[in-house]
């Protein structure tokens, strides 16, 4: 190779292909996938550090992110007819349903 051939390859170097990020989405607007691949269905592109993220916890609203604040989950023991047989004195101490016992079964919260 000489060096007019050398400096017409380099010349000829194809441009490389676009980057991009997107996030598909289904009818509801919930996210499937973040990719950087085009793959059919509905999408929306995002930004470098949304991509990163990859945060499930977004809807997507006449084309647009939207995020969504999450819900905090409390689980809490409460006494009642059905659930786990304990002792009247130690929720930690499972009894047997003959003998003298408070029924207590979890329960979950939710807050915005």
């Amino acid at each position: 190779m000489n060096e007019q051939e050398f400096w017409a390859v380099l010349n000829n170097i194809p441009e490389p292909a676009p980057i991009f990020y997107r996030l598909y989405y289904n009818e509801l607007g919930h996210p499937v996938c973040y990719t950087m691949e085009d793959l059919p269905g509905k999408y929306i592109d995002v930004d470098q550090e949304t991509y990163v993220l990859a945060s499930h916890n977004v809807r997507v609203v006449n084309n647009t992110l939207v995020k969504i604040k999450p819900k905090t989950v409390v689980q809490k023991l409460q006494p009642g007819d059905q659930g786990t047989c304990c002792d009247p004195l130690d929720v930690c101490v499972v009894v047997d349903e003959n003998k003298n016992h408070i029924k207590w079964s979890k329960h979950t919260n939710e807050t915005d």
